[in-house]
């Protein structure tokens, strides 16, 4: 499983022009799966991602979690995470879970994060496509990643 979390001061997405979620200030975290990635990972990256020290504290040092800051969370699922450029300029996606494997992964990652967060978190769409409006801040672009072969 692989997260990319991007610090933001807010953050709106889009499905056909109409509006499907939106959040303050806090983290937009793009989310994908590949083959091996199981409850367990989704478990070790979503509670990294939730509890990952990215805001500053009174000194101006990065030490706060979301929940310090009362931040919010939005997470969208973004196969593309797992594009491999590495033998082409097309990207190959078959290292991305087909949408029949991946979605109850994302589903579960989303029941995980609203438990971490204690309220429901905003989403995409999964398999759709999105617009998502947002402003960075930092920017500060983090990304999570964790495997079988990883975990002890």
């Amino acid at each position: 499983m692989r997260a990319v979390i991007q610090r933001i001061n807010h953050a709106k997405l889009t499905v056909n022009d109409e509006l499907v979620s939106e959040c303050g200030a806090g983290f937009l975290v793009l989310i994908g799966f590949t083959k091996g990635d199981d409850k367990k990972i989704v478990d070790y990256v979503v509670d990294r991602v939730c509890k990952m020290r990215l805001f500053r504290d009174e000194n101006g040092k990065t030490n706060k979690t979301l929940k310090d800051v009362d931040g919010h969370v939005m997470v969208v699922s973004n196969f593309t995470l797992y594009a491999n450029t590495a033998t082409n300029r097309r990207p190959d996606f078959s290292r991305a879970l087909h949408y029949d494997e991946a979605k109850p992964l994302y589903d579960y990652a989303l029941s995980v994060f609203n438990d971490l967060m204690g309220e429901k978190v905003p989403t995409g769409v999964f398999g759709e496509h999105m617009h998502i409006e947002t402003s960075l801040d930092g920017p500060v672009m983090i990304i999570v990643e964790k495997n079988n072969q990883e975990i002890q």
